[in-house]
């Protein structure tokens, strides 16, 4: 399963890509975001293994980031991991004035296991991408108002 989309977010290229990569802010704009440990390697460079941990309610999950590239300013890319799932997300960062930057993104899940994962994308893949682009509105928001 694949989406894509885009944002445009009234920001400099290189404002926007630098609230992107510092795990500092994600938790203004990933609901439930609670930290990110870096497990091996640097920060931000590829390769670079890192867990990240969210919260809503009482549901805890846990996710492994792998960097698979990373030109930031002008993209990044990184592989996911859950026990469920896998994914993959493509940033890029196009630069449409001095202060305005289209943020395209796609993410591609790849493996689903266990029987509710796998129903929920059979059933509802549109759920998938709708909470990738309440992220990007999110993010768009909270750069803009910085």
């Amino acid at each position: 399963m694949k989406f894509k989309g885009s944002i445009d977010i009234n920001k400099p290229q290189t404002v926007v890509a630098t609230y992107f990569s510092n795990p500092e802010y994600l938790k203004e704009y990933q609901d439930g975001f609670q930290r990110k440990e870096l497990v091996s390697g640097e920060p931000g460079q590829e390769g670079t293994i890192s867990k990240m941990y969210y919260k809503q309610g009482k549901r805890e999950m846990e996710l492994t980031e792998t960097i698979t590239k990373n030109n930031l300013p002008d993209s990044f890319e990184a592989f996911y991991h859950h026990e469920h799932m896998d994914n993959t997300m493509k940033c890029t960062f196009v630069t449409l004035g001095e202060n305005k930057t289209r943020y395209e993104y796609e993410f591609e899940y790849t493996r689903f296991s266990g029987f509710v994962p796998k129903l929920m994308a059979k059933l509802f893949p549109g759920m998938f991408k709708k909470q990738g682009e309440k992220w990007m509105q999110q993010f768009k928001v909270f750069v803009e108002q910085q």
